[in-house]
């Protein structure tokens, strides 16, 4: 008998006929002799519906009183859920973040899980029960609800595996696995059968939307294995998990693209020590998350700073930024909207030279203009124009021959 968390995401629970198929996979794996705790996200499209409703009241909705708002959708499938499986006879109690206890800082709506007692879970299942839990919430100090940022109920169940010590941690979605790209934009584009936490989180946190780039950073600390499989087709998926010999020889693994940035310069910046300080310290206070940076060459004293943000924060950052330019008397403050992050992943990057010779080769073929370019061991991210992010993806994906698989 194992114990297995189990995560659908919202496309999984998007209907009431998805929601009796996740609770026929339930019911037979409880049948089989496995212990199941269940982690829902709200139904596809629902959490959009309402931060639409949310701005419709305000154009800046309180971010607290966003939190209640939106957990409000996992509360709906987790309750539905459980309904279903008691209704066939299996004993199953739906459970909130906070009766969880999953216990957060107090940054609303990208909050960050501080510990998790999952003493009410360990309970439920030893009298039997399927518990069946909110993802993407919690509560902080102050009994506040928060949430966890986009696809948080994947951190949900990685934090929960953690805690309970859980055999397997699989997060059911609306696709098969892993892919060396998004199979939407490469046709050619494969499953992976294994991949590292660190790749993983690499392709995550550049734009590959199958797992929350914090659930796998998560399991890779707390050494939680993560199976992503499809919630509507049998077969294998991709394995998460920690690095071996054979995952270092390929060089390249990955390409993912990445609509969500948007660049910031700020032209005619004084040269000199603090500055930089003083314009990034207001942005991390505000909890955004900055990429790229590139100082140009000082001239005269004055230097120009771009840097890359989520598009989400851009006005938030804009505003902050702003402030701080006159305050330092800078020139002026630019916004470029319409660029994309294109990266190649690899943990064989370690060991193979010349992949970032030959990613600017192949570009340059292209006809793509190279922006602002950022490394590390395991990735190079390029920012290009958006308008040639898919011929770029697939140009990349065929030169690193990523639609063959590895002998």
């Amino acid at each position: 008998m194992a114990l297995i968390v189990q995560k659908y995401g919202g496309t999984s629970v998007g209907s009431i006929e998805r929601i009796h198929r996740v609770a026929d996979r339930v019911a037979r794996d409880h049948r089989d002799g496995h212990q199941i705790v269940v982690v829902l996200s709200a139904m596809s499209g629902e959490t959009d519906r309402l931060l639409r409703l949310a701005h419709e009241v305000t154009p800046s909705p309180d971010e607290r009183e966003l939190d209640m708002l939106l957990s409000t959708g996992e509360r709906v499938t987790i309750a539905l859920l459980a309904m279903d499986l008691r209704g066939r006879g299996l004993n199953a109690r739906s459970f909130t973040g906070r009766q969880v206890g999953i216990l957060t800082n107090s940054s609303h709506t990208k909050a960050r899980i501080a510990r998790v007692t999952a003493e009410r879970i360990r309970t439920a299942l030893a009298e039997g029960v399927i518990p069946v839990v909110a993802g993407f919430q919690g509560i902080n100090e102050q009994s506040d609800v928060t949430t966890l940022g986009r696809g948080g109920s994947d951190l949900t169940a990685v934090a929960l595996a953690a805690a309970l010590k859980a055999d397997r941690c699989i997060i059911f979605t609306d696709v098969d696995g892993v892919y060396t790209a998004d199979p939407n934009i490469v046709p050619t584009a494969r499953r992976i059968d294994k991949i590292s936490y660190e790749e993983m989180l690499e392709l995550a946190s550049l734009g590959a939307k199958v797992l929350q780039s914090r659930s796998v950073e998560f399991a890779a600390k707390y050494g939680v294995p993560i199976e992503v499989r499809s919630s509507f087709t049998e077969g294998k998926g991709t394995l998460v998990t920690t690095e071996d010999a054979d995952m270092e020889g390929v060089a390249v693994s990955g390409v993912t693209g990445d609509r969500n940035q948007a660049k910031i310069t700020i032209v005619g910046v004084p040269d000199k020590p603090g500055i930089a300080a003083r314009i990034f310290g207001p942005v991390a206070e505000a909890n955004i998350v900055v990429d790229m940076i590139i100082q140009n060459v000082s001239q005269a004293s004055l230097t120009d700073i771009s840097f890359t943000v989520p598009r989400a924060d851009l006005r938030k950052a804009v505003s902050l930024v702003q402030r701080v330019a006159k305050e330092i008397d800078a020139k002026s403050v630019a916004v470029t909207e319409a660029i994309a992050k294109v990266s190649l992943v690899g943990v064989g990057m370690r060991s193979h030279s010349g992949v970032a010779a030959k990613m600017f080769e192949v570009l340059s073929r292209e006809g793509v203009n190279i922006m602002m370019i950022s490394t590390s061991e395991i990735k190079i991210s390029c920012v290009i124009d958006e308008k040639y992010l898919e011929l770029a993806m697939r140009a990349l994906h065929a030169a690193f021959g990523l639609d063959r698989v590895p002998s």
